[in-house]
Formats: structure tokens, C-alpha cells, sequence
């Protein structure tokens, strides 16, 4: 896969290459991977590093406005989390999080406006449409028509920032559910998705479902998808520090024993960054998808791994990170979350284990992880880890763990 030239060699976002192999026919993706091919490098280019989307236009007098539903009354009784996942996203803090985010950003920005053949006069869905920043390059690209939808009221503000950058002609803005609207005018088909949908460990918060209804429900055959790939991987890490303050804090509190907690405390994945230099193991590959084919069934998977030790060092947890691609343009680009990449808000996702692991170098840590949503709240992820090591100092066969990622 090509590369683009590399913006800040200080801050290389990944020199690897994403692996091709797709799994998208089952429920369960049994990816037995011994060695990573890692991702594309990222996207880079000449500009300066001022924020994106400030480019301003013409004034129009409003911004149209699509039909759809969405709960926004707090007393609303028949409101469930669910309903609440939306109004996290009404705050301008997050939003402005991943904005400031320019491996996210400048990605999506080169994607689509170094493919703006891609875009001339073609209708374009963007899903979860937020600020609109995706919106308005698709716009800049020359689309004949963006419709931008997202449940959460920061539709309101995306509404008014369109309308100040001489977009709202080009931009539809509609705000509900995207399994419960309908597009204006009776479109039944568009050409182009486009949506920022991964979240922590790739799949939390469930979004990926709400593109793949969209998808086959309005994109044409042969359409494209921003981004259609998405890999996730898996790697071990010496965090004693951090597993001590984090869970042994709990064994004496002031001459207290409060391990209840600790136990609690343990079955919560963390996310944060990890250093690069705390990785004692290889990365292997635990889920491929394929956007334009993989189902939602897909989306719950059991992997078996093998982790190799780089050195002599311990375990104390597992860190999963994800890299995404564009792959249907002209130059394929993409962007990592690894711990050896530049700084992203997804950061890493670290499983930590009870008791951590003696290895040496050659050693192999082996197992299964499977991931699949809460029954209870389908935007949270239930995540089981059984792990097996037969080495010198450390043997351990068949020990499971169980995390909830909320």
C-alpha cells in the first residue's frame, strides 16, 4: 500500500503497512496470528498545523434542515441509556477533543480533499456528523450534496458553523437516529459514507452498526466507505507501576483491606497512553474488518493469539490498539493508535492481568480474547481473556479473565 511523505519525522505516526486479510463471514473471527503486518503510514502533508475547517465562505441566509427523531428531554421517562450516549456528545468538550486530534483529523481532510475526483458531484452521507467538519470537506471536495446527521443537539452548533462557512447549500443537516430517518426528497441511495465511527478498544459505543445499516440500506453497489478498513491488535506490557497505584492500592488503605474494590477496579479495561518502551512482546492482529462487507455479527469475535517476548522482562497486562485505512482512493492512506505512533485521543486500551507474568525473551504468551456487547447496554463491551504460559519462571494454563469496557 502506498504511503504519503511523512509531515513531522519527529512524531511518525507508523512506518508499517496494514495487512489485507478480511474476516467478515461469520460471528466469530478465529484469527490465529503469530506475527503483526501493521498498518499504512499515516497521512501527512505540507500545511501548517493550524486548526482544520477554518476555512470561511459566503454567508447563507439559513441551513436546511432534515426530518428525523431523536429524544432530547431529560424528562422524558421513557429515555434509557442509550438515549443518554447522545447527550455525552451535545458537550463542546469532546468535540472539541477530537478536533484537536490531527493524526483523526488531518487523515480524514487529506482523504477526501487529495480525492476530490472522488467527490464532484456526488451525494455524500455522513454519519455522526458531529461539528460537521467531515461534512464541509466533502463539501470543499466538490459534493453535489452532503447529508449530515447526528442525534446529539450539537447538531445545533454544526447547523450554525455551516451556515457561517457558505455551506448550508450544500449541506443537509438532520438530526435523529439514523435507523430512524428518512433522507429529504424521497433519496433512497447515495454514493459516498463517510463517518468517524471507532471509539476505544475500536468498537465501543457501537457506532460501527449504525454505519453498516446506513450502508446497506442507502450506499450504492460499488460505493465508497471513509475509511473501509480496520484492524485491531494486541501486544503485552510491563506496567507495575501503574497496575500498583491503580489496583494493590487496594489492598491496604490505611490499614484498611478493601480488595472488593480492587476486585471491581481490575475488571475495568483502562484507557491511556502507554509507553512504547513498556512493551515486552510482538503485536498480532486480533480482528480485520472490511467495512463495505463485514456484518454486524462480525462485530462480536473470539481471537486465539500468540504473543512472543521481545526480552526478559514481566506482564503485567495487555494493551489493544487499532489502525484505520482508506483504501478505495487514488494514494491509500491510513492511521495508527499504537503505542509506537504518534499520540491520538483513543490512546490504548490496557487489560490488566491479577498476577503479573515472568518471561523471557522467546517465551510466548498464548490465548483467546473475545469481545461482544453488554446484554444490558449494548454500547458497553464485555471482554473475556483466557491466557496460557509455559515458561520458566511462569506457567499459567487456561486462566480467564472477564472485563467490561463502560
Amino acid at each position: 500500500m502506498a504511503s504519503a511523505e511523512e509531515e513531522e519525522e519527529e512524531e511518525d505516526n507508523s512506518s508499517s503497512k496494514m495487512g489485507t486479510t478480511t474476516n467478515s463471514s461469520s460471528s466469530k473471527n478465529n484469527t490465529q496470528a503469530s506475527g503483526a503486518t501493521l498498518l499504512v503510514e499515516p497521512a501527512t502533508d505540507n500545511k501548517d498545523t493550524t486548526a482544520p475547517g477554518t476555512s470561511a465562505g459566503k454567508v447563507s441566509e439559513t441551513a436546511k434542515l432534515g426530518k428525523g427523531t431523536c429524544k432530547d428531554n431529560d424528562d422524558d421517562p421513557d429515555r434509557t441509556s442509550k438515549d443518554y450516549y447522545f447527550d455525552s456528545y451535545a458537550h463542546h468538550a469532546i468535540h472539541e477533543e477530537m478536533l484537536k486530534d490531527e493524526v483523526r483529523t488531518r487523515t480524514y481532510e487529506m482523504a477526501i480533499m487529495q480525492n476530490k475526483h472522488l467527490f464532484q458531484e456526488k451525494i455524500v452521507l455522513d454519519v455522526g456528523c458531529g461539528t460537521g467538519i467531515l461534512s464541509m470537506f466533502a463539501a470543499q471536495a466538490g459534493a453535489k450534496q452532503v447529508y449530515a446527521i447526528d442525534c446529539s443537539t450539537i447538531i445545533e452548533q454544526a447547523r450554525e458553523i455551516v451556515k457561517i462557512n457558505g455551506l448550508a447549500e450544500k449541506i443537509t443537516l438532520i438530526q435523529g437516529k439514523v435507523e430512524e430517518i428518512e433522507l429529504p426528497d424521497g433519496l433512497t441511495h447515495v454514493d459516498i459514507i463517510i463517518s468517524e465511527w471507532m471509539g476505544y478498544f475500536l468498537l465501543y459505543e457501537s457506532m460501527l452498526n449504525t454505519v453498516l445499516y446506513a450502508r446497506d440500506k442507502w450506499l450504492v453497489p460499488n460505493g465508497i466507505i471513509f475509511p473501509d478498513k480496520a484492524v485491531m491488535y494486541l501486544t503485552g506490557v510491563e506496567d507495575g507501576n501503574v497496575k500498583r497505584d491503580r489496583f494493590d492500592f487496594w489492598d491496604d488503605v490505611y490499614g484498611f483491606d478493601m480488595t472488593p474494590i480492587k476486585q471491581i477496579a481490575i475488571s475495568e479495561p483502562v484507557v491511556d497512553v502507554v509507553d512504547a518502551k513498556s512493551l515486552v512482546t510482538d503485536s498480532v492482529p486480533i480482528l480485520h474488518l472490511d467495512i463495505l462487507t463485514c456484518t454486524e455479527a462480525d462485530l462480536e469475535f473470539a481471537s486465539n493469539f500468540k504473543l512472543t517476548a521481545q526480552k526478559n522482562d514481566y506482564v503485567h497486562g495487555l494493551v489493544a490498539y487499532f489502525e484505520c485505512a482508506f483504501t478505495q482512493i487514488h494514494k491509500p492512506i491510513g492511521f495508527s493508535t499504537a503505542p509506537f505512533a504518534r499520540y491520538t485521543h483513543w490512546k490504548q486500551t490496557i487489560l490488566y492481568l491479577e498476577e503479573p507474568l515472568t518471561i523471557f525473551a522467546g517465551e510466548t504468551v498464548f490465548g483467546e480474547i473475545s469481545c461482544k456487547p453488554n446484554k444490558q447496554n449494548n454500547r458497553d463491551l464485555d471482554i473475556g481473556l483466557t491466557i496460557n504460559c509455559k515458561g520458566r519462571y511462569s506457567e499459567v494454563k487456561d486462566k480467564k479473565a472477564r472485563f467490561r469496557l463502560r
